[in-house]
Order: structure tokens, then C-alpha cells, then sequence
């Protein structure tokens, strides 16, 4: 694991790279490894935050064509997840980036605990450490602090990473929002670094993989034909108020798990600039609920839904000399590459999880193709042609 501290750089600057919803497999979607590569190398980043649904866990089992299981022990299991881990880590890891997680709903989704596929992201020489101390936890919430660029013992900066996968009664995986025991953690770790730095409260950045549940106050009822109208399943229509949140939406969050009040929570410590979620692959937008910035990014994602303008990851730049704001936004995949014809078929062929199905259509016009191929050679040859 990485060893050395968190800085801001020279300039007295912070850049973090937000992916989230990679959602990816040991046999992956090369597009969205393109485009990953291309905003490494554009954004130089000082810290990568991969922020949950860092692999499509629950189809790691499946066979190559369908949903039916070709695995069947954990070790196997464990084997493809490396294999799958590996094309989204080693990548970082060789750029010499550092890079942090949480896990997301489909991390939790399969038979590989929360711990052993941390010691996964933990083998990689920079993986910032998570959490293997505190039991109170899980293994994926942690702080990371931040230390100033003229001073390499003062914290200048923190960022939170809270999981908010988890299960039910049953053991059953499910959206969740963040718990209690994880919340009551953020409170006691927010109490000790204020008393480190002098009373003063350490701003930060807070990751999270499921959004807070007053996510749905920043969407209004709207009429079903209009364009950037939402389903509800009730019937009814919404749509992203655009005079509370700037972005788009094409998704709503449904989520019916218990919730703990985490924005109150927030804004009675007062040390959170932004809270900042994936989970939701359509949706990007910067909003503002109880005072607290809220931010979502959509999913980097070539194996699950989306579509031409989602699919992207979210920068952040913070200023050391005012660390009370920050400065964001999302990069797309066309962003990157421009609208080329290379760039469109590729898109086309990996953006979504019917891959199996156009490899299939393809497979198929070019079997009828050849052979209507060879029977016009025959033809013409029979013919002396």
C-alpha cells in the first residue's frame, strides 16, 4: 500500500479524479479502458477515488454467453475478481497515482467478503490505506487527510470515504444508505480532528456510493411529454429542477432503506464542502440541500446503462489557500475522443450490456454475408462470368 502522505502540490493545488460505477468484469469492455487511460494522462490527478460498483460482482460467475453460472467455488470466484480488479487498478497503479475506494452495491453483490476484496485493492503499491483497525466499521470507511504543501505535518485538508453497501435482515445485498455505526464514526473522527487543528473544523470532501435521500427534493413534477421527463413508478412524471441543481438527470433514486438524517448530521459539524455520490449512472448535477454542496457523478460504465452523454468521470481541484470551495466538473467519454467514426463504432459496440447480442447480430451478417458471397461466385463461375 501507498506509504508516503497525501499532498497539495507546489502550486498549493489538490486534483482528484472521481470514477465511479466501472462496473466491469475479468472480461472487460475495452472502451471504457480507453477512455480511463485518456483522462489519466489529461488530468494528471494527485489522488484517484474510485467511488463503489467497481465491478459488476454479481456476474463474475456467469458463463461467457448467458446468465448461466460457470463458477461455482469462492476460490474461483476470488480468481476473476482479481483478473477483473486488476484491469481498473493496474492501470493507476503503473502510472504511479494514488488511488482509495469504497464499495458500492455490486461490490457486495457475491460470495468474496468486504475484507479479502479490500486485501485485493491493498496488494497494488498505491492504494491508499483503508481501514483494517477500527471494527466499529467496515473496511472501506476511512478518512484521508490532506497535508499542506509548505508544511508536512499539517493537515490542511480531509477526505471522507463511507461505505454504503450493505444488507438486509437476511443477508441479502440492497441499496442502502449510510448506517448509524458508520455515521456515528464520522462524528467521533470529525470531533478529534477539530481538536487536532485547534478547535477549527478540517474541511473536506465527502464519497459515498448510494446518494442521501433528499436527493429528491432537487426534482419537480413535470408532464410526460416533456423531453427530460422521468417515470416514477407511481405513473407520475419529474424531471431535475434546473433552478436548484445545475446538470442533467435521466434517472430518479429510489432507495426505501432507513435513512439516518446524515445531511443534519453533516451540517452540525460543519467540515464537509461537498457530498458526493455515483451510484446513479445518468445522472450528473451540482445542487445545494441544507446548505451542504451536493454532487453527482454519473457511472464510467461501458457494460451497464447509460448513454452518449453519461458515461464520464468528475475532477475536483481544491486550493489550498481556500479550502471552504472547490472547483469540479465531469468529463465525458466524447469529450476525449471527439465525435470520429473510430470513436462512434466504439461506443456503439461496448456502451451497454447487450455486447452479446450485437456480437451475435455481427457474427450472424457476416456468416450471410459470406455465404451470399460464395453463392454469387458460384453462380458467376457456372455461368463462365
Amino acid at each position: 500500500m501507498y506509504n508516503e502522505k497525501i499532498k497539495f502540490n507546489k502550486d498549493g493545488k489538490l486534483t482528484i479524479l472521481q470514477v465511479s460505477d466501472a462496473q466491469d468484469m475479468h472480461i472487460p469492455r475495452k472502451a471504457m479502458f480507453k477512455m480511463l487511460e485518456k483522462v489519466y494522462g489529461k488530468v494528471n490527478p494527485d489522488l484517484i477515488v474510485l467511488t463503489g460498483d467497481n465491478i459488476l460482482g454479481n456476474h463474475l460467475d456467469d458463463a461467457r454467453f448467458g446468465n448461466k453460472k460457470s463458477v461455482h467455488t469462492e476460490e474461483g470466484t476470488l480468481k476473476r475478481m482479481q483478473k477483473a480488479l486488476g484491469f481498473l487498478l493496474k492501470p493507476i497503479n503503473d502510472r504511479k497515482i494514488p488511488f482509495a475506494f469504497i464499495y458500492g452495491n455490486h461490490d457486495d453483490m457475491n460470495r468474496i467478503s468486504k475484507d479479502r476484496q479490500a486485501e485485493i485493492f491493498g496488494s497494488y503499491e498505491y492504494c491508499v490505506p483503508y481501514n483494517t483497525d477500527d471494527k466499529s466499521v467496515d473496511c472501506d470507511t476511512y478518512n484521508i487527510p490532506v497535508y499542506s504543501s509548505k508544511d508536512e505535518n499539517k493537515i490542511m485538508y480531509n477526505i471522507w470515504m463511507l461505505d454504503s453497501a450493505g444488507c438486509d435482515k437476511d443477508g441479502k445485498p440492497v441499496y442502502g444508505h449510510v448506517q448509524k455505526n458508520t455515521l456515528d464514526w464520522y462524528e467521533r473522527k470529525s470531533d478529534e480532528l477539530r481538536a487536532q487543528n485547534g478547535g477549527e473544523a478540517v474541511m473536506s470532501l465527502m464519497f459515498q456510493h448510494i446518494p442521501v435521500d433528499e436527493i429528491k427534493e432537487l426534482y419537480v413534477e413535470c408532464d410526460e411529454k416533456d423531453k427530460n421527463s422521468i417515470k416514477l413508478p407511481d405513473g407520475k412524471f419529474v424531471k431535475l429542477d434546473k433552478e436548484k441543481a445545475n446538470g442533467y438527470a435521466f434517472e430518479i433514486e429510489h432507495n426505501e432503506s432507513e435513512y439516518n438524517n446524515q445531511l443534519d448530521i453533516l451540517k452540525r459539524h460543519n467540515d464537509v464542502c461537498g457530498l458526493v455520490f455515483g451510484h446513479d449512472h445518468m445522472n450528473s448535477f451540482i445542487a445545494k440541500i441544507k446548505d451542504i454542496n451536493i454532487i453527482q457523478t454519473s457511472g464510467a460504465s461501458f457494460r451497464c446503462y447509460g448513454n452518449l452523454v453519461t458515461r464520464g468521470v468528475r475532477v475536483f481541484v481544491i486550493d489550498e489557500n481556500d479550502t471552504t470551495s472547490f472547483e469540479t466538473y465531469q468529463i465525458g467519454y466524447f469529450d476525449l475522443f471527439g465525435k470520429s467514426i473510430i470513436s462512434v463504432l466504439r461506443y456503439i459496440f461496448s456502451a451497454d450490456e447487450y455486447e452479446k447480442v450485437k456480437a451475435v447480430i455481427i457474427a450472424l451478417f457476416c456468416v450471410i454475408g459470406g455465404g451470399l458471397l460464395a453463392y454469387i461466385l458460384a453462380i458467376l463461375n457456372l455461368f463462365g462470368i
